[in-house]
């Protein structure tokens, strides 16, 4: 779906459905009274002959949060979504209004709409950020999957037009991209394990180059990890018969001598725990076990889309894990790239082990930062729930930018401590390391893990469990955290 960027005056232009978000009044009157203090409101009420006004009046629409109503007028057709109480207005419920009132206003066959909810916006409280999640929220709500479909229905909206000011019309262009660039990692993850291998990825990465200039691609093969001494990455693929790939991305769009933000995605692109085999209820889902991989896609389409003046490079260990004759065992030693033994008391703890080569082998780019994202605990899950992305790393300074661009952007995070008594549990009898440290405290460990590769070089660590993907009737990848870390580019970029 294109989005676009519309003035406030050409809002009540033309006869595109109007999008019109009202906030919630105690009695009809009250809410009435809302369309004599904003301008744009008593004109469009007049346009339609005050056939909003007696709406209201009548107690139809109460203005409750995501509510929606279509009123039909010969002049124009209107989608009325509610925002709530006005006090509690903020970007987060505009953009919750965008998809609610998207989904409803597609059962009207309409090919283009405008969005007119910034309107409901005092001027002075109108921001880029707000703009940006209207844009995005827009783009997510147009998105089906159909790839693996015989038939489907399709997106009749075409179009959506978001009202801005001038000032502001760049915030939707970036808002569209973040968008777009969550839609193509929900696309990634949805695709199921069969289709979306390995070399599926490594063959995404490398059309994604083709398409902008500023990227290139390289792909190791397995042969090349093993020359590098990727023994914990390798020990996680030696079960399947799908090839390994460690992919590299490199994103020019900074000056020469700007050091990279390094992005490092787990690209398990099916996890069936290995030898320690997970229970076969749910395991279809493990499919999303590649969903921190499709994230850093995602993020580097909208990067290249956005031509952000920035220099980045994404490191996308990816594998499959499954049972086999030749897999990795419990109690197996192996060797990680860094030099450091692993003791492998669980395999289906193997996301932290090709994490760990991944961020060794990220050190050659000299990166001036380096985040990590990643499906890696079930832990995190019982801390965070399903709302909020766990945060764990070595540097003050990098988690909170990353805690600020979650916030503004919608995408929250919540930084967890990481110190130096947990490293205890990964206390190994015979190697460097273990691989887990025990049920208490999972999602830390499993971050203590990956410390352990990156103690001399600034890095945040995402667990993305919760976040990456829903279960149940709504089942499907949600995309984040593109939009965090979209705005955590967009902000070294400036353009925030």
């Amino acid at each position: 779906m294109q989005i676009k960027a519309l003035s406030p005056q050409q809002t009540l232009e033309g006869t595109a459905p109007l999008i019109v978000g009202l906030c919630a009044g105690t009695a009809g009157a009250e809410t009435c009274g809302e369309l004599e203090s904003n301008g744009f409101f008593k004109t469009l009420d007049q346009t339609v002959e005050g056939s909003l006004s007696a709406l209201l009046e009548a107690g139809d629409f109460s203005g409750s949060r995501n509510q929606t109503q279509l009123l039909w007028h010969r002049q124009r057709k209107i989608m009325l979504v509610g925002l709530g109480s006005r006090s509690k207005l903020n970007a987060r419920v505009l953009a919750s209004a965008q998809q609610s009132a998207q989904k409803a206003l597609a059962k009207t066959q309409a090919s283009q709409a405008i969005s007119a909810l910034s309107l409901s916006v005092e001027n002075n409280q109108l921001t880029a950020a707000c703009i940006r999640q209207l844009a995005a929220a827009a783009a997510l709500a147009s998105y089906q999957y159909s790839t693996t479909k015989s038939s489907s229905t399709s997106q009749s909206l075409a179009c959506m037009n978001i009202t801005a000011p001038s000032e502001l019309v760049d915030a939707v262009n970036a808002g569209a991209a973040v968008g777009a660039g969550s839609n193509f990692a929900r696309e990634l993850g949805n695709l199921p394990g069969n289709v979306c291998t390995p070399s599926y990825l490594a063959q995404q990465a490398q059309d994604l180059a083709a398409e902008h200039a500023r990227l290139t691609t390289t792909v190791l093969e397995e042969a090349d990890m093993q020359e590098l001494g990727m023994g914990a990455l390798l020990a996680v693929s030696q079960g399947s018969r799908e090839p390994a790939k460690l992919i590299t991305m490199e994103y020019k769009g900074g000056a020469a001598k700007d050091k990279p933000i390094c992005l490092v995605g787990k690209g398990l692109t099916f996890d069936a725990g290995g030898i320690s085999l997970k229970p076969g209820a749910g395991m279809d889902e493990m499919k999303y076990d590649m969903c921190g991989a499709a994230s850093v896609f995602g993020v580097m389409q909208a990067a290249c889309e956005l031509e952000l003046p920035l220099n980045i490079v994404a490191v996308v260990p990816s594998s499959e894990n499954l049972p086999d004759g030749i897999a990795v065992k419990p109690g197996d030693v192996v060797t990680s790239m860094a030099g450091k033994t692993i003791e492998i008391l669980n395999t289906d703890a193997e996301g932290r082990l090709i994490l760990c080569d991944a961020l060794e082998y990220s050190r050659r780019f000299d990166p001036e930062v380096v985040v990590d994202m990643a499906t890696l605990t079930g832990a995190c899950i019982i801390a965070l729930g399903h709302h909020t992305s766990g945060l764990l790393g070595n540097d003050d300074s990098l988690a909170n930018e990353l805690l600020a661009a979650g916030e503004t952007a919608g995408d929250p995070a919540w930084r967890l401590p990481i110190t130096d008594e947990y490293q205890a549990q990964l206390k190994s009898n015979f190697a460097d390391i273990a691989n887990i440290g025990g049920r208490p405290a999972g999602t830390i460990t499993a971050a203590c893990f990956l410390a352990r590769f990156t103690e001399d070089f600034r890095w945040a660590h995402l667990d993305i469990a919760g976040t990456a993907w829903k279960s149940g009737a709504h089942k499907g990848a949600t995309g984040r955290p593109v939009p965090l870390l979209s705005e955590f580019l967009l902000t070294r970029a400036g353009q925030a």
